[in-house]
């Protein structure tokens, strides 16, 4: 029997009508000869993009074919109850050179009503930001659809919307019905569920390379919406060094920082479930694996115990 090891994967990159190159500039990955790459998909079970190992005996297959060969010892027992073969998580980042859309994303629900697929909550963790970069979390006070149709209608939507600066290092978390936006000059990593269902509210009347403006999805915003003013904005969370700090919890995925000057043993053995590590600076090896800024790495659930080092610190 094959004994499961880190995994690594090849990125896709996603060219965007408001993508940068801050992905290859910063985070120094070849994105061949596109004019710019807005998102990389780090880790992808969503059908069309897979993610494909790039490293150990297992090189070449993909995420869909690793789920479906290896179930609970590759995600953990109730993962692979609830999700049988899907991959439950979509690992991204993202850098904007220019303000994507107003936008909202469907719970599962109705996701699954209208599209038979997940919906989307969402976490960013902000890896660089310009100086005068913002973004847009929810709403300034509690609306609804009146008052909210008839602000995106006379073009006063941003007069309802929160909007606050934004510096490296801040998280927000974006449960699926909140209205946001992540504003030009943020590169940022996006910890998602495995959807990429987008209902789109205002795009700037901004057309593309062939004057043709973007597809807007009122209708299904709408019955998406949450209308009530956020009571959480950005998550806090602790910097000790050498300790797991935990960020948020949630039934989709929990987040935790991890800053380390010396070795660190990981010992999980009361936790049934896959690992995923993002490493938004530095360097290091996750059991003999390197890891260095920029990059993800997949731990299986049956790997319980295990060290990470940091390089060069």
């Amino acid at each position: 029997m094959l004994k499961l090891y880190i995994f690594k994967f090849k990125p896709i990159f996603k060219e965007k009508i408001w993508g940068g190159h801050k992905i290859k500039t910063i985070l120094k990955k070849n994105i061949g000869n596109r004019d710019n790459c807005g998102e990389t998909w780090e880790l992808s079970g969503v059908k069309g993009d897979i993610s494909i190992v790039s490293n150990g005996q297992l090189r070449g297959k993909n995420l869909a074919e690793l789920v479906e060969a290896y179930k609970d010892r590759l995600v953990g027992q109730s993962i692979y109850k609830k999700f049988g073969n899907e991959f439950p998580l979509l690992i991204k980042f993202i850098d904007a050179a220019q303000d994507l859309s107003i936008q909202v994303h469907p719970n599962d629900t109705l996701a699954k009503a209208k599209h038979n697929g997940f919906g989307k909550t969402e976490m960013w963790y902000i890896m660089e930001a310009d100086s005068t970069a913002k973004l847009i979390n929810g709403f300034k006070k509690d609306t609804n659809k009146k008052e909210f149709l008839e602000a995106l209608y006379s073009k006063q939507l941003m007069g309802l919307l929160h909007e606050e600066e934004v510096q490296k290092g801040d998280v927000y978390y974006l449960p699926a019905g909140r209205v946001h936006t992540i504003g030009k000059g943020l590169l940022l990593a996006e910890i998602q569920q495995t959807s990429d269902l987008t209902y789109r509210i205002y795009d700037f009347d901004r057309v593309d390379k062939d004057g043709n403006k973007r597809k807007l999805h009122t209708v299904d915003a709408l019955e998406a919406i949450d209308f009530k003013k956020p009571k959480t904005l950005k998550s806090t969370y602790s910097l000790d060094k050498n300790k797991v700090n935990s960020i948020i919890s949630t039934s989709f995925f929990s987040t935790n920082k991890l800053s380390l000057d010396k070795p660190k043993v990981i010992s999980e053995n009361g936790l049934d479930c896959f690992k995923i590590y993002l490493a938004v600076s530095g360097k290091g090896k996750i059991a003999g694996e390197p890891i260095s800024f920029g990059e993800v790495a997949l731990v299986p659930a049956e790997i319980k115990t295990y060290t990470i080092e940091p390089i060069d610190v």
